[in-house]
C-alpha cells in the first residue's frame, strides 16, 4: 500500500531498538527522511543509516534540552518536519509502591512523559508551518491496567494518553492528527534482554525466561493470539497512522496487545 510517506521528514525518539528502531524502518521503507534520537547509535540503527540515509542523531532525551535538541538537528538536516513519534521509554520493576522514591518517579516521568512534551512543543511550530501533519505518541496497556510492579510506568503513560487527547483537541483544527498507539507485551530487549522483566520475572515463576515468554506471559495475561507482539506489528500501525490513509484518524488511542484487553 502506498502510503504517501515519500520525502516526509519524520523525528522518532528512542530509535535505536525495540519498537523504535522499527517505527525508524517502517517510515524509512517508505521513503521518509527519518531522523531517530537515541541515547547511542545502536549498530542496527548505523545499518538503516547505511540502507536507507536514516539520521542517527545521539540525544539525553531524558535532559531538558535534549527533545528540543533533536527536533533541531532534524530541521537544520532536512528544512521542515512533517510527523513526530514520541516513542522513548523506560521501565523498572518497583517493590511495595509507597517504597518507590522521588527520584525514580522523576526519572521515569521524565523519560516517559516530559520527554514527549517537550519533543512536541519544539516540533508543533515546524509541523503547523508545512501544513500539519502527526503526532504519534507511544504509550501502554499499563495506562488501562496499572500495574502494582510498575507503578511509576503506568502513571506516566496514563498521563501521556490525557496529553495526547488534549493536543488532538487543540491542534486537530489546524491539520496536526495527534493520536497514541498503546502496546501490550511486545518482545522488545526491555523484555528479552539479560536482567530484564523476563529473566525476573521467570525467576519468580520457576521456569526460564525463553518459557516465560513464549508459554507463561501470555497465557497469564489473557492474550488472545497466545504470543508476544512483535515491533514491527507496532509500527506497521504507527506509519499508518502517520499516513493521509488515516485523515479522519485523531484523538484515538490504539491498543494493540493480541486481545489482552478486552473490550477496550
Amino acid at each position: 500500500m502506498n502510503l504517501n510517506l515519500k520525502n516526509k521528514v519524520v523525528v522518532v525518539t528512542g530509535g535505536s531498538k525495540g519498537i523504535g528502531l522499527a517505527i525508524v524502518r517502517g517510515f524509512a521503507e517508505q521513503g521518509a527522511r527519518v531522523v531517530a534520537g537515541s541515547r547511542r547509535v545502536s549498530p542496527e540503527l548505523a545499518e538503516l543509516r547505511a540502507e536507507f540515509g536514516v539520521l542517527p542523531v545521539a540525544a539525553e532525551l531524558a535532559h531538558p534540552d535534549g527533545p528540543a535538541e533533536l527536533v533541531q538537528t532534524a530541521l537544520d538536516a532536512h528544512g521542515g518536519l512533517d510527523i513526530l513519534v514520541n516513542n522513548v521509554g523506560a521501565s523498572a520493576p518497583t517493590p511495595s509502591i509507597i517504597d518507590v522514591e522521588d527520584a525514580e518517579w522523576q526519572r521515569i516521568l521524565e523519560i516517559n512523559l516530559f520527554s514527549a512534551i517537550r519533543a512536541t512543543r519544539a516540533a508543533m511550530p515546524a509541523i503547523l508551518a508545512a501544513g500539519g501533519g502527526a503526532v504519534i505518541n507511544i504509550g501502554s496497556v499499563n495506562a488501562h491496567v496499572p500495574a502494582r510492579s510498575v507503578v511509576h510506568y503506568s502513571v506516566a503513560k496514563a498521563a501521556l494518553t490525557a496529553y495526547s487527547k488534549s493536543l488532538a483537541e487543540e491542534f486537530g483544527p489546524q491539520g496536526v492528527r495527534v493520536n497514541t498507539v498503546s502496546p501490550g507485551p511486545v518482545r522488545t530487549p526491555l523484555w528479552t534482554d539479560p536482567g530484564q522483566f523476563a529473566d525476573l520475572m521467570a525467576a519468580e515463576a520457576g521456569t526460564t525466561a525463553q518459557a516465560f515468554l513464549d508459554e507463561v506471559l501470555p497465557q497469564a495475561m489473557g492474550v488472545l493470539t497466545g504470543r508476544m507482539s512483535e515491533p514491527h506489528e507496532i509500527a506497521d500501525l504507527v506509519v499508518f497512522l502517520a499516513s493521509e490513509r488515516a485523515a479522519s484518524i485523531v484523538g484515538a488511542d490504539y491498543v494493540i496487545d493480541g486481545g489482552m484487553l478486552k473490550g477496550l
